[in-house]
């Protein structure tokens, strides 16, 4: 009876083993990590700047075929050896890879091809006389969230702070925390002592159909903004369309809402592209940053 019952128990565990190894195999492949979609670009550019820390630096560069137009934005790099042995000044090419929720660039190396200074070179030259034209977008109209007309020639001699958005954004992360950056920016823009007061922030919704001025001012009103300093766009939706377009940001419908990326843009004082941020995230700091170097710009 003894032999029978120690068999017995023997029988049960040699069952039980069998029968957990398998779901702990299975439990250790569901965990992996999904693999993310990386986009990829081939990039060339002028490096204007190196961040202290050699975490992010600031790039002109070329436009990128199917993804952005030419202009100087901040990058980050996940490893700081990337940026070793640069300096502000140097002709460099670059991978940029792009997710969902973050970018950043690698493969960084200097270059000897002079294409990009002399084709930037040649737009210093011609610089006085292309600003003597405004691009039709300053003139377009768009309508603020008290019902007012609105153009971006309006602004002129302040410094703009630009990004795109819709009121029905259900994430956090994404157009919640770009409205976010704009109202601590401001908050700590207004605390500053001798602080400029020739800006401007601009929030364009991608949703014009939805986003009335009635439906703006009461999203404004969460986030206890100033009008004198920030306003909320909306406006017909072939102008929203190209402004967004021309700023590099692109958007479709997907399921009810609407998918797009992000783009801070920061326009200077005289009304030149002074910096591009493509992502999301906590960007109050460097707004504010940017936006004390904008506003001190004069026209050239």
């Amino acid at each position: 009876m003894k032999r029978a019952l120690l068999l017995l128990i023997g029988l049960f565990c040699w069952v039980l083993i069998s029968w957990r190894a398998p779901r702990l195999q299975v439990a250790s492949v569901s965990s992996a990590p999904a693999p993310t979609n990386v986009q990829k670009f081939q990039v060339t550019g002028l490096l204007k700047e190196l961040k202290p820390d050699h975490r992010s630096a600031v790039i002109q560069h070329d436009a990128i075929s199917n993804y952005m137009p030419a202009m100087a934005m901040s990058f980050k790099v996940k490893n700081t050896n990337e940026l070793a042995g640069l300096r502000a000044g140097d002709s460099i090419s670059f991978r940029l890879l792009v997710t969902q929720d973050e970018s950043w660039i690698d493969h960084v190396t200097r270059s000897s091809s002079s294409s990009f200074l002399s084709v930037h070179a040649e737009t210093n030259l011609n610089s006085a006389a292309s600003r003597t034209s405004v691009h039709p977008l300053m003139n377009y109209q768009f309508t603020n969230e008290l019902g007012q007309p609105v153009t971006l020639a309006g602004f002129h001699g302040q410094a703009l702070g630009i990004t795109f958005f819709f009121t029905r954004c259900p994430i956090p992360e994404y157009c919640p925390r770009l409205s976010r950056n704009f109202a601590e920016a401001s908050q700590k823009l207004a605390a500053m002592p001798n602080a400029p007061t020739n800006w401007h922030f601009l929030s364009v919704s991608i949703d014009p159909q939805m986003d009335t001025p009635s439906v703006l001012r009461t999203y404004a009103g969460r986030y206890h903004y100033d009008p004198n300093h920030w306003s909320f766009l909306t406006g017909p939706v072939d102008n929203v369309r190209e402004l967004a377009r021309q700023s590099g940001v692109t958007y479709e419908p997907d399921n009810g809402l609407l998918n797009h990326n992000f783009r801070t843009l920061i326009i200077d004082a005289s009304g030149h592209l002074q910096m591009s941020f493509p992502i999301g995230g906590n960007l109050s700091d460097s707004i504010v940053t940017e936006i004390l170097k904008a506003a001190a710009v004069t026209n050239r």
